[in-house]
């Protein structure tokens, strides 16, 4: 009876040195239950001011559907894209292409995509293109994040 129990003893530290061996010698593992539920992570972060603008010729250069990245837009719908202006003081932090989630900014929080610069005056501002028939807006303290 003593030797069942040292040996169930010995067999659950074998188990417990084999798991966590494991982990130690694979540390960019995680549990699966966790990427399952945050299928992200969050590089970067900024809080900004955020604007909107449309691919009207008096809010852009004079190619309105091609983005400074070179982005096509669709002329019908632009907004489908999810394109984000962002200002040139935060091309440090944020490059074309990335993905990003924005947060604290209403209807507009979610994941966007930058594809666009704004004009050099600007400054901790981003520009969420929008369609011509919305509604113009601004907001203060959005987060904006890399994923």
């Amino acid at each position: 009876m003593k030797n069942n129990k040292l040996v169930g003893l010995g067999l659950g530290l074998v188990i417990i040195i084999v798991v966590v061996g494991y982990f130690i010698l694979n540390p960019g593992k995680q549990p699966k239950y966790l990427v399952h539920r945050y299928p992200f992570s969050i590089d970067v972060f900024k809080q900004v001011s955020l604007t909107t603008y449309t691919t009207d010729s008096n809010e852009t250069d004079s190619t309105p559907l091609i983005t400074a990245s070179g982005f096509k837009l669709d002329s019908l719908n632009p907004k489908k894209h999810r394109v984000i202006a962002i200002s040139r003081d935060l091309k440090e932090l944020f490059s074309f292409g990335d993905k990003v989630i924005l947060s604290n900014a209403g209807k507009y929080n979610g994941i966007w995509f930058i594809h666009d610069l704004m004009n050099k005056k600007w400054k901790n501002k981003i520009d969420i293109l929008i369609n011509p028939n919305d509604r113009q807006m601004s907001l203060e303290k959005v987060v904006i994040s890399k994923i």
